[in-house]
């Protein structure tokens, strides 16, 4: 009994950390104002996104591969998550998918355009209020 509490514990705080990263990744990709960012801090958030999308293929792939009865437990289970995790980071600190990057380009083209069409929103209305 014992057994089965501390599995569905472990389960609901690999649950609950899951849905932390995402809405945390979540609020930073689309919260406040996006102009106001720092080329950093859109690039960290970027790469955030890479590692969890990567984290997320490779939970995939490792519960397409076969376990024996001494392979499942809480532990090999919750420290084969932060393994995961770690090797995410690693491939998202090499670069070499380049998901990232190219996320980053593009949120920094959209940010271009939304400034512009701020600009030329706030020109049309300096211009309604002088006529």
């Amino acid at each position: 009994m014992d057994i089965s509490n501390s599995v569905y514990g472990n389960y609901y705080m690999q649950n609950a950390q899951n849905t932390a990263r995402t809405s945390g990744l979540e609020q930073k990709l689309t919260g406040g104002s996006m102009t106001e960012a720092t080329d950093e801090e859109l690039m960290d958030a970027c790469k955030e996104f890479e590692a969890y999308l990567v984290e997320q293929v490779l939970k995939q792939v490792k519960e397409s591969i076969p376990k024996t009865e001494e392979e499942e437990n809480q532990y090999t289970e919750y420290f084969g998550d932060m393994m995961l995790q770690e090797y995410a980071s690693a491939i998202t600190d090499q670069g070499s998918l380049g998901i990232a990057q190219k996320l980053y380009e593009s949120m920094k083209n959209n940010m271009k355009a939304v400034s512009i069409s701020e600009a030329e929103a706030g020109d049309a209305t300096s211009l309604n209020a002088k006529a």
